[in-house]
């Protein structure tokens, strides 16, 4: 059986039988979907890999404390702009 590598709540890596359902990156702290294309871009450039994590779900990439990626949750990257006091620029 495979094992998968996945981020906690904690922030702590631990070991998965299933597959995270959602991606991101330790150095943004930020999550969004395995098919994101500004992910996929950074990936294709190389560099990005290193610093690649997976999360079982999006609640736990949120209690993590990673925001959501303005290029494929938009939606959600909006909502957690207006509870950010720091005014992201992204």
């Amino acid at each position: 059986m495979k094992n998968y590598m996945l981020t906690g709540a904690d922030g702590r890596p631990y070991t998965s039988p299933i597959k995270g359902t959602w991606g991101g990156h330790r150095g943004g702290k930020i999550y969004g979907r395995l098919d994101c294309p500004a992910a996929l871009r950074a990936i294709a450039r190389g560099g990005y890999a290193k610093n690649r994590l997976f999360f079982f779900d999006e609640a736990t990439a949120l209690a993590a404390g990673y925001r959501p990626c303005g290029a494929c949750c938009k939606d959600r990257h909006q909502a957690w702009k207006k509870t950010t006091t720091a005014g992201p620029s992204t």
